[in-house]
């Protein structure tokens, strides 16, 4: 009963810090290109905006419109609450395993990708193909990331790889890990649709990617995409934390730990969503059509990475 506890307060906390996440990057954007920039708090007071309204369903619209938000709030808050962020002890082992994660995330990218071909739109069209495109050389390449870790632990659960680094550095800190580290970045920028691979304050006609897709949401449905697009880059960035920074992470389901890891997570996430933004600052977005050489240099460091990770092992 405790290991579900700390899974829906893993799953509560992720929900409740993920806009807080972007409200951090855009503020660490706008003072380092010298605006005043908003709140923190901002992107909650969108959403609570965007919860109040009715959606509007395009005439063209069916059921893979309608379910999309469903399915991308659903697969984020499971992902949430199994993987490792507080305690390395989860409800459900299995539903930790790298395979499941990286599948829950490509069933959620595949149905906003759905919704937006199902639209009819050119531009929900265009922006699907693109998603899908780039989403074929990231799921990759997160598997081959994190297995680069799972070669040296001998199992593909994610509690088991944090528990093994926490008290095992030498298992993370190799020529391996760092290769994996290096892949795992990569994808996790093109996975969140941030520079270089996309830019998520345009909209461009040659440049969005997610934009092109959520074109034609409104009210509810839109905050819960917005709001899970924002859980996945929290889900993402947090992965990247505790697998390469594993400390601070609970190994049971006492209060105090929970509380300390608590807070050693959020540390994490700020950190690196603020070392995200500035990097943004000084990069330009990719043309579209270099995206894929970027995301296939990543899956070749993934790929170094497993190899090194075997032989060295």
């Amino acid at each position: 009963m405790s290991a579900w506890v700390t899974a829906a307060v893993q799953a509560v906390l992720v929900a409740a810090v993920a806009p807080l996440v972007i409200g951090l990057m855009r503020a660490v954007r706008a003072r380092l290109e010298g605006r005043a920039g908003g709140r923190l708090a901002q992107p909650w007071r969108d959403l609570r905006k965007q919860l109040r309204k009715e959606p509007v369903i395009p005439a063209d619209a069916g059921m893979f419109f309608t379910a999309a938000p469903v399915v991308l709030m659903a697969t984020s808050v499971l992902v949430a609450g199994a993987a490792p962020y507080l305690s390395t002890a989860g409800p459900l082992p299995g539903v930790a395993d790298l395979v499941v994660v990286v599948g829950l995330l490509l069933l959620g990218t595949v149905a906003l990708a759905l919704a937006g071909l199902d639209t009819g739109t050119a531009f929900g069209g265009m922006g699907a193909s693109r998603e899908m495109t780039i989403a074929a050389l990231v799921e990759p390449t997160l598997l081959l990331a994190v297995f680069a870790l799972s070669t040296r632990v001998g199992a593909t659960d994610l509690g088991a790889i944090v528990a093994a680094g926490a008290t095992d550095p030498a298992r993370v800190f190799t020529p391996a890990g760092a290769l994996a580290a290096a892949a795992l970045a990569i994808a996790t920028l093109a996975e969140a649709g941030r520079l270089p691979v996309d830019n998520p304050a345009t909209h461009l006609e040659l440049t969005m990617v997610h934009e092109a897709m959520v074109l034609e949401y409104a009210g509810r449905d839109l905050a819960l995409v917005e709001w899970a697009a924002s859980m996945r880059l929290t889900i993402l960035l947090g992965l990247l934390a505790n697998l390469f920074i594993p400390w601070g992470v609970a190994s049971g389901a006492q209060p105090a730990a929970l509380v300390l890891a608590a807070g050693v997570f959020v540390v994490k996430l700020a950190a690196l969503g603020g070392l995200v933004a500035a990097g943004e600052v000084f990069v330009a977005k990719l043309r579209l059509f270099r995206v894929p050489e970027l995301l296939a240099g990543s899956f070749v460091l993934g790929l170094l990475a497993v190899i090194a990770s075997s032989v060295l092992a």
